[in-house]
């Protein structure tokens, strides 16, 4: 299944884990990373600076960092970052999203609807659903879907495309801000 469109949505089985997988050809230094809400309102993020931990809170790591070209698989050109998620049953919201490292550091807006930056949600069984970001908004970060675990045993995947700018990475409070004026 994919969602192409902002707003489509698709149901998930937060009970198993899950693989997120952002793949891109575009000659960018793409990341991806996973900013949270917990049950009980703490928050976070999973980033290249942070990676997380399988074993423990967060319960999703990250992969290495891919940058640009520096370990692209010669035989098909595809850049690949990817987010493993063991447990959900903590969490209210997870918000993935991609950012332009290069573009951040300038404060300057990188074009996301110009990439082919592709986000795929894999568990366990093979199922997978696909997000394609569907934004013209100018930024150097985009909240290109949402996991929205409000109601256990519903949860569901939200394509949310929405593009915001940062001017540097500097805390974990500037990093929220940025999704929270997404308005999930």
């Amino acid at each position: 299944m994919e969602l192409k469109q902002k707003g489509e949505t698709s149901a998930i089985d937060a009970s198993q884990p899950l693989t997120v997988s952002m793949s891109w050809t575009t000659a960018a230094d793409f990341d991806l990373a996973a900013a949270y809400e917990t049950n009980t309102g703490k928050q976070g993020i999973v980033y290249f600076g942070d990676r997380g931990s399988l074993e423990k809170f967060p319960y999703m790591m990250l992969s290495e960092d891919q940058g640009v070209d520096d370990t692209v698989d010669d035989s098909d050109g595809i850049n690949e970052e990817e987010l493993q998620i063991i447990r959900l049953d903590h969490m209210k919201y997870v918000w993935i999203f991609c950012w332009d490292y290069n573009m951040v550091r300038r404060g300057q807006s990188a074009r996301f609807n110009d990439s082919d930056v592709k986000l795929t949600i894999i568990d366990v069984f093979a199922n997978s659903v696909s997000v394609s970001i569907d934004t013209g908004d100018s930024g150097n970060v985009c909240c290109i879907a949402t996991i929205d675990n409000t109601n256990p045993g519903h949860t569901k995947l939200i394509n949310y495309s929405q593009a915001g700018t940062l001017k540097g990475l500097k805390t974990l409070d500037q990093l929220i801000k940025v999704v929270k004026q997404f308005n999930i």
